[in-house]
C-alpha cells in the first residue's frame, strides 16, 4: 500500500470522514485516521456523533419516548395496555446495534470510495519537501501527504475539579450506557446535551433535576421558544433550576452532592444517585503534536483557522469541533466538502448565517437564523407571523399539537431573518426554512408555495402568512 497520498485526514468524525470520501470523489488519492475503537478493538469510525453523540442520543431518545407514549399516551388512541415494563438492557443493546451500523456504515463507503483508512491515532511528525509526514499509533512507518486535514473534533469540559468516572459522574458517554434507571439525577447545564439525556431518563422513571448557570432558560434560542419549552418541561417532570451558582460538588461510591444558590442567594443541597455534567466540550488536540511543526492553537486550545478553514501552515486546513463555530455535526461536515472541493481549486461554501440548531427533545425545538433578542440589540425593523401546532390538523390527527412556528422577516423587503419551531418535527421542518433562506428568500415566498395537506409543513405556510396578518387557519 502506498504511504504517499494527496491528502491525509486525521479524524474520522462527520467532518473528516465526508472530507476523505468528498476528495476522493475529486480524484485525490486520500487517507483516512481515527483511533476509535469498540470494546472488542476493532475500528469504530464515526467521532464522537456516531459512537457516543448524536446518533445513540437519538436512538435512546426515540426508545424512551415508546416508552413514555405506551406509560401514558396510548389510552388516547384506543390502545389499552397494561403492565408495561422496561427491557433497559435491550434498550441500550438496540443503541449500541445503531451505532455498530454506523461504523460499519463509514468502513463500507471508505471501501467504495477508495479511501484508505488505518486505525490509530494520527500526528504531525515533521514538515517534508512535498508537504508533511504523519505517523500512525499503528503502523511502524509515517504517512506522507501534499495536504492535510486536521478533523479532531471536542471532548466533554469537566466540572473544575470532578473528574469524570462515568459511573457515578458522567459525561455524555456515560449518560447513554446507565445499566440501571437511577432514582435522582442531577444535570449541570441545560443546554442540547442536558436537556436530551434529562429527557431520556425522566421518560425512564428517574427524578430528573437540571441546574443551569444562565439567568434565562435556553438563552441562545428564541424567547417564546424558549418560555414555551421550560413551561412544557416543567409540565413534564423536569425539574429546572437557573441562574444557579454551583459552590461544591462531592461525590461518594454510590451519589453525588451539589451545593448550589438558587437566584435568591438560598443555599440547597442536592443529592443525586448520579451526575451529568454538560457545561459544553473543548477541542480534542492532544496528541496531534502540534507545536512541533508550529499548528497555531488559540488560548482556548482550537486550531486558529481563516475564513476558507486554512491554518497557519501551508496546505493544513482543519475543520469541525476542533475550530471556530458551533460544534455541530452537519456543520463539520459542510466545511469537509468545501474544504475538499478548495483544494481542487474548486470555491468550496459555508453559510455560518443559515446553519440550524435542534434539540431533539419533545417537543423538538429548531431554528435557523436570528431570533427576535438579537433583532432587537441591532436595531433592526423586523415583523413576525406566528402559527401554533394546535390549529394544524395533521398535528391534531398526530396527537401532539405542542407548540409553534415562528417566521421573523424584514420589514422592509421582506426576508426571512430567522424561523423558530417547538413541536412535533421541529428537527425535519426547519430544513425548509434553512433552503429558503439560503436563496434569500421571503415570508412571502413561503406563503406562496404549495404545502400538501394535512401535513405539519404548513404550519410554516401559515406562519408566513401571518407576518402579512393574512392567516388562513388562525
Amino acid at each position: 500500500m502506498s504511504k504517499q497520498f494527496d491528502l491525509i485526514v486525521i479524524g474520522a468524525g462527520p467532518g473528516g470522514y465526508i472530507a476523505a470520501i468528498r476528495a476522493s470523489q475529486l480524484g485525490l488519492n486520500v487517507a483516512c485516521i481515527d483511533e476509535w475503537k469498540n470494546i472488542d478493538g476493532t475500528p469504530a469510525p464515526g467521532g464522537t456523533c456516531t459512537n457516543v453523540g448524536c446518533i445513540p442520543s437519538k436512538a435512546l431518545l426515540q426508545s424512551s419516548e415508546h416508552f413514555d407514549q405506551a406509560n401514558h399516551h396510548f389510552k388516547e388512541h384506543g390502545i389499552e395496555v397494561s403492565n408495561v415494563s422496561l427491557n433497559l438492557n435491550n434498550l441500550i443493546s438496540r443503541k449500541n446495534s445503531i451505532v455498530k451500523q454506523n461504523n460499519d456504515g463509514i468502513l463500507y463507503l471508505f471501501k467504495k470510495n477508495k479511501v484508505s483508512f488505518f486505525h490509530g491515532t494520527g500526528s504531525f511528525s515533521a514538515k517534508t519537501e512535498n508537504g508533511w509526514s504523519i505517523k500512525v499509533s499503528s503502523l511502524k512507518e509515517d504517512l506522507h501527504a501534499k495536504n492535510v486535514i486536521v478533523a479532531t473534533g471536542s471532548s466533554p469540559r469537566e466540572f473544575p475539579g470532578v473528574k469524570f468516572d462515568e459511573k457515578i459522574v458522567l459525561s455524555n458517554d456515560g449518560a447513554l450506557n446507565i445499566k440501571d434507571v437511577p432514582k435522582t439525577i442531577g444535570v449541570i447545564g441545560g443546554g442540547v446535551i442536558g436537556l436530551e439525556m434529562g429527557s431520556v431518563w425522566r421518560r425512564l422513571g428517574s427524578n430528573v433535576t437540571i441546574l443551569e448557570a444562565m439567568p434565562e432558560f435556553l438563552m441562545s434560542a428564541d424567547f417564546q421558544v424558549s418560555k414555551e419549552a421550560l413551561k412544557v418541561f416543567t409540565k413534564q417532570g423536569l425539574n429546572i433550576k437557573v441562574g444557579v451558582s454551583i459552590t461544591d460538588v462531592k461525590v461518594s461510591d454510590k451519589s453525588v452532592t451539589v451545593k448550589y444558590k438558587d437566584q435568591s442567594g438560598s443555599t440547597t443541597d442536592l443529592l443525586v444517585d448520579k451526575l451529568i455534567v454538560s457545561i459544553g466540550r473543548v477541542p480534542h488536540t492532544k496528541g496531534l503534536n502540534s507545536s512541533s511543526v508550529g499548528l497555531l492553537l488559540d488560548d482556548r486550545g482550537f486550531v486558529v483557522v481563516d475564513s476558507h478553514c486554512k491554518t497557519n501552515l501551508s496546505n493544513v486546513w482543519a475543520i469541525g469541533d476542533v475550530v471556530r463555530g458551533p460544534m455541530l455535526a452537519h456543520k463539520a461536515e459542510e466545511e469537509g466538502v468545501a474544504v475538499a472541493e478548495r483544494i481542487v481549486g474548486q470555491h468550496g461554501h459555508v453559510n455560518f448565517d443559515t446553519i440550524p440548531s435542534v434539540i431533539y427533545t419533545s417537543p423538538e425545538i429548531a431554528w435557523v437564523g436570528k431570533n427576535e433578542q438579537e433583532l432587537k440589540k441591532e436595531g433592526h425593523s423586523y415583523k413576525v407571523g406566528t402559527f401554533p401546532f394546535l390549529a394544524n390538523g395533521r398535528a391534531r390527527a398526530l396527537g401532539d399539537t405542542t407548540g409553534f412556528v415562528k417566521v421573523i422577516a424584514d420589514s422592509n423587503t421582506d426576508e426571512v431573518l430567522g424561523v423558530h419551531i417547538i413541536g412535533p418535527m421541529a428537527s425535519e421542518l426547519i430544513s425548509e426554512a434553512v433552503t429558503i433562506m439560503e436563496f434569500k428568500g421571503s415570508s412571502e415566498d413561503i406563503a406562496r408555495i404549495c404545502h400538501a395537506h394535512p401535513t405539519l409543513s404548513e404550519s410554516l405556510k401559515e406562519a408566513a402568512l401571518a407576518v402579512d396578518k393574512r392567516s388562513l387557519n388562525f
